[in-house]
């Protein structure tokens, strides 16, 4: 089941977000899966936060929309990786997306890895395409410069849009 994550699960959250970045490690990008997961407070402070729930009604994943540029952007999607592959990525991506359609956003942006299989090809396979450096607007260019600034090559990296109309 999707639905708004509560308070009380942000603890649950940031280690799901340490779960899902052990698949990093097995990828070969260790330095991604030591990488800290959002706080409680930057949790709390995004535009929806969204779960997915197993029988018991626990967490297995999140997704986190912010703001950039007045518009929506998938700032982390996460799965615990026992719950992998069963579409619960893909729900999450789906309520984001929803979530911003309902605001009335043109589009829904986010940066990824662009070689990562369920990074940018995952993205790509829900309709999200490349946005080429020259279209970036000052707040994804700011995002992707923010991220340059924690020590990601940004020569690994895709800023994507997909269009909500």
């Amino acid at each position: 089941m999707i639905r708004a994550a509560r308070p009380h699960e942000y603890a649950r959250l940031r280690d799901i977000e340490r779960r899902a970045g052990e698949l990093f490690r097995e990828i070969g990008m260790p330095e991604i899966a030591d990488d800290e997961p959002p706080s409680a407070d930057h949790l709390a402070s995004g535009a929806a936060l969204y779960v997915a729930t197993d029988d018991e009604d626990q967490p297995v994943g999140y997704a986190l929309v912010d703001l950039v540029d007045g518009h929506a952007h998938l700032e982390q999607l996460s799965v615990v990786p026992e719950h992998g592959r069963q579409g619960i990525g893909r729900a999450l991506l789906q309520a984001a997306t929803d979530w911003a359609s309902a605001r009335g956003d043109a589009e829904i942006t986010l940066t990824t890895f662009r070689e990562v299989a369920f990074n940018a090809p995952f993205y790509a396979k829900h309709g999200f395409v490349a946005v080429e450096a020259q279209h970036l607007t000052d707040g994804l260019r700011a995002a992707v410069a923010k991220e340059a600034a924690e020590g990601m090559d940004t020569a690994t990296r895709v800023v994507m849009s997909r269009s909500l109309q």
